[in-house]
């Protein structure tokens, strides 16, 4: 009982690492293609996006956009 508590920062490690085993590595959205609309160079046009480059741990993922859309954030799955 005594000992215990010098195995507490194990928990932290542990957690981050179950988190990404069930949910996935985050990778953030570094690039994307979408449908021009005529003012390819203006944030607020509405866009309609047809694919998105994440990058992450473990490195590039390109995917289809989602309803149009590419979150700035996702997770995948480690190995998928």
């Amino acid at each position: 009982m005594r000992y215990l508590p010098l195995f507490l920062w194990l928990f932290g490690p542990l957690s981050v690492w179950a988190v990404i085993m069930l949910i996935g590595s985050p990778h953030i959205v570094l690039s994307y293609r979408f449908h021009d609309n005529g003012r390819p160079h203006d944030p607020l046009a509405p866009r309609v996006y047809v694919s998105c480059d994440y990058l992450g741990w473990h490195g590039w993922r390109r995917v289809e956009a989602k309803n149009g859309e590419c979150p700035w954030v996702r997770f995948f799955k480690v190995g998928a």
